[in-house]
This record gives structure tokens, C-alpha cells and sequence, in this order.
């Protein structure tokens, strides 16, 4: 196989992408930047309606009513959050440098990519002190959570990533209190006015991750090219 290319590595996996299927391409993924033998990438997707259920103690009590909707319990830290369609997910399996060895840094870095792609949208996204993720200001003045971080660590190779509200279905947060708050607390790209589609916004995520991540910017690659990158099988 021909050496895969340099710099941060971006993959576009098209269509709806079921839950349990990227969870294992992203456990392969960790095992090979573990052993050097794939460069940074990111994976950049619309997921299917699943619930996800992070580490925090009493997550899974969050839920209120899965229904049909899968629900799977998942390694990154937090608590319960809604994922689909009309969602930018981002999941960048990277070996942190020991310069860059500070978790905190790197969810601040996810969430600095985020208000990036807000900002070329004509949105001003916002830290809130208290609580992780990207808010908008509404004409109320309240802010609402529009983005979501969440991470894994091994051995230094970070996966799971962020979650950005395009124009997902509100439907899909009345099932839980999404990280504990009330459904009304999140929003999206275009209830601020910003009608893009996922599509719209996968390569300027790409580069606003390489960017934030101080990494070189890298090709981007139809999923069905992942081969490149992680060899057969």
C-alpha cells in the first residue's frame, strides 16, 4: 500500500451512518494511530437516530423515553446526548503531541472548530463558564446549546469528538434531558437563520478541526477511499 498522506485526514462518510458501525471504525482507527501506522484523521458524518450514553455517574436516568431509538452506552465522558440526521458529527482520532497533552486544551480546541464554521455561517458561537459545548445567543437573550463536545483518551490518541445542531428534527431531544438539561435548552444552525445542509459544512469543519488542532491540513476523502488510510480488511 502506498504511504497515506500527511497532515489531518479528512473522511466524509455519506448517507446516514448506523451508530455501532463507527464506533467500531473508530476503535480500529485508535488501534492504528496507537501504532503509528496511520497518520491523524477525522471522520465527519450524519448519524442515524441513536441515543448515546457517556461515563458520567447516573447518565442513562437522563433518558426519558428512548422509544424505538437505539441506545448504547459509549466510552467518551459526559452524560446522554441525542445523535441524527440534520447533525454535523466529527470524530478525530489524533496522537496528541506532548505539547498538546491536555484534555481540557483539546476540548476547548473541539469547541474553537466549532464556532469557526458558526462564524462563516454569520453566527457568533459562545462559551458558557459553567458547561462545556458552543451556544447561541437567541433574540431573547438566552443562550442555547447549538454544539457538543465529548471525548475518549488512549495512550494519548483522543476519538469521539463533537456534535453540531445544523437543522436536525427537535423531535429527537424530547426522548432525553440531553447532558441534563431540558430539551429547550439546544438549538440549531438554522433556528439562528442559517440554512445549510450537513454537506454544506463538512470541509470547512475539516479544516476548522485542522486548524484548531494545529495540524496540517490534510485531503478530503469520500468514505469509500478509507482504505487509503487504514489499509485493507
Amino acid at each position: 500500500m502506498a504511504s497515506p498522506p500527511a497532515g489531518l485526514i479528512q473522511v466524509h462518510l455519506r448517507g446516514l451512518s448506523e451508530y455501532g458501525e463507527v464506533q467500531a471504525l473508530q476503535r480500529r482507527l485508535v488501534e492504528r494511530r496507537i501504532a503509528d501506522a496511520i497518520p491523524d484523521v477525522v471522520l465527519l458524518l450524519e448519524h442515524a437516530d441513536v441515543l448515546t450514553v457517556g461515563r458520567a455517574r447516573g447518565a442513562a436516568a437522563n433518558i426519558v423515553a428512548a422509544g424505538t431509538v437505539p441506545v448504547v452506552q459509549v466510552e467518551r465522558g459526559g452524560d446522554v446526548t441525542w445523535h441524527g440526521p440534520g447533525q454535523l458529527v466529527a470524530y478525530p482520532i489524533v496522537a496528541l503531541q506532548e505539547e498538546r497533552r491536555d484534555l481540557h486544551r483539546h476540548l476547548h480546541a473541539l469547541e474553537d472548530a466549532m464556532i469557526r464554521v458558526l462564524a462563516g455561517a454569520g453566527l457568533t458561537g459562545l462559551r458558557d463558564p459553567r458547561n462545556s459545548g458552543v451556544w447561541l445567543a437567541g433574540a431573547d437573550g438566552v443562550r442555547r446549546k447549538v454544539g457538543s463536545v465529548g471525548i475518549a483518551c488512549r495512550r494519548w490518541v483522543t476519538w469521539h469528538g463533537l456534535a453540531l445542531n445544523v437543522d436536525p428534527d427537535r423531535d429527537g431531544w424530547s426522548r432525553l434531558r440531553p447532558c441534563g438539561f431540558e430539551p429547550d435548552t439546544m438549538t440549531s444552525m438554522a433556528e439562528h437563520g442559517a440554512r445549510h445542509s450537513v454537506a454544506d459544512l463538512v470541509g470547512p469543519m475539516g479544516d476548522a478541526l485542522a486548524r484548531a488542532l494545529g495540524l496540517a491540513r490534510g485531503p478530503l476523502l469520500d468514505g469509500a477511499d478509507l482504505a487509503q488510510v487504514i489499509g485493507p480488511g
